[in-house]
């Protein structure tokens, strides 16, 4: 019996410390193909190149005989997962995996990840895919407590499936391995960002702008991935690309557009 395909991406880049965590991991598991950005391509969500050309060269980070065929592609998250789909894979993948992300995609922040635009371009394919992430923003971050939880749900995806038109978003705590209390299936908390900007000025005099903010949690609940993070858990929330609100079409039938 051939070994499952996996194709791995991220948004950080194809040299980042979580990418390479991942790799290692999918290589336990899968046969490995790589498709990521050449640069950080963070908070792009799901941005496609169409003014611009794509380029996708082959790199070598391992020259052991069996190291997986690794690609780095000038475009977005969204972008590799399309090239290695129509392009540079030579048979449809079993399961595609993104990561593993440098800092949280819980709650709110699913929305402006590139890490889980990956994920969800191969979801709309039909293709099982889950979306990694590290609560630890640092370059220098220790993935290595999440390996195992990593290879366990991964593992259990490719054993039962992922319910169609369901991506999984998985943020794992940043703690050590002996910090880690389990994994919980939870919903997306509700949150948002108090965005402000830092406007200074260049030394020409023209104005510039940098994006801050504040996060702000409006959640009590404990079944959310906010909680579950805060409790030593590894959150797993059932995300879907239909973003039909179809509690609301009832309402909105009531109102008078028949007259239009």
């Amino acid at each position: 019996m051939s070994k499952p395909l996996i194709l791995v991406t991220n948004d950080d880049g194809i040299t980042a410390p979580g990418l390479r965590t991942l790799v290692r991991c999918m290589r336990q598991l899968g046969e490995v193909v790589v498709v990521a950005p050449d640069s950080p391509q963070s908070g792009m969500g799901h941005a496609i190149t169409l003014d611009n050309t794509l380029y996708s060269k082959r790199v070598v980070f391992d020259n052991d005989k069996d190291a997986p065929k690794e690609y780095s592609c000038s475009g977005t998250p969204a972008d590799c997962v399309k090239l290695a789909l129509q392009e540079l894979l030579h048979r449809r993948p079993d399961i595609c995996v993104s990561g593993i992300n440098h800092g949280s995609n819980a709650s709110i922040n699913v929305i402006y990840s590139g890490t889980m635009s990956a994920a969800i371009e191969a979801g709309i394919e039909g293709i099982p895919a889950i979306g990694f992430s590290l609560c630890d923003y640092s370059w220098e971050a220790d993935f290595s407590p999440a390996e195992e939880a990593v290879k366990k749900i991964v593992s259990e995806a490719l054993q039962n499936g992922i319910p169609k038109g369901v991506v999984l978003n998985v943020n794992i705590p940043k703690v050590d391995s002996s910090g880690l209390r389990g994994i919980k299936i939870c919903r997306q908390a509700r949150a948002n960002w108090k965005e402000k900007f830092d406007k200074r000025t260049n030394p020409s005099g023209k104005d510039y702008y940098w994006l801050t903010g504040e996060f702000q949690l409006m959640d009590n609940g404990e079944d959310t991935d906010e909680w579950a993070l805060s409790q030593g858990f590894v959150s797993v929330v059932p995300t879907q690309f239909d973003l039909t609100a179809h509690f609301a079409i009832q309402d909105i039938n009531t109102w008078n557009l028949n007259e239009y």
